[in-house]
């Protein structure tokens, strides 16, 4: 990830309801929520849920396939990871005990490893 996809990716995550949107998403793991289950998992109007899928998914954090009539939203793993090393990339300058709190973070949690989720 470059400064200019980072910048998009937080410009998308600066506001209140995106954000939302990307957390329920990744609770919901890979299998991702249909459109108006997400809706109404982070109390937006299904009629202002799709400009905001929209910028999420063109900043890469989100993903969606068709199931049916349905269209499922799912977290872009890759996207978000991309997004997390372009933070840290630098972070320890020989120093590992600065991103110690950050890796032991992650590594608490039970994150799924790469991006199992259609574009």
């Amino acid at each position: 990830m470059d400064e200019r996809q980072a910048l998009a990716a937080f410009a998308a995550l600066g506001q209140e309801h995106r954000l939302r949107v990307v957390r329920a998403l990744v609770i919901a793991g890979p299998d991702g929520l249909a459109a108006g289950a997400l809706a109404a998992e982070v109390g937006v109007a299904s009629t202002n849920l799709s400009f905001h899928l929209k910028e999420l998914s063109h900043a890469g954090l989100i993903t969606f396939r068709r199931d049916g009539k349905s269209v499922i939203y799912s977290a872009a793993y890759a996207g978000l990871s991309a997004l997390i090393a372009f933070l840290m990339r630098d972070c320890c300058q020989g120093r590992p005990e600065v991103c110690a709190p950050a890796v032991s973070a992650l590594s608490a949690c039970d994150c799924p490893t790469g991006d199992t989720a259609h574009a």
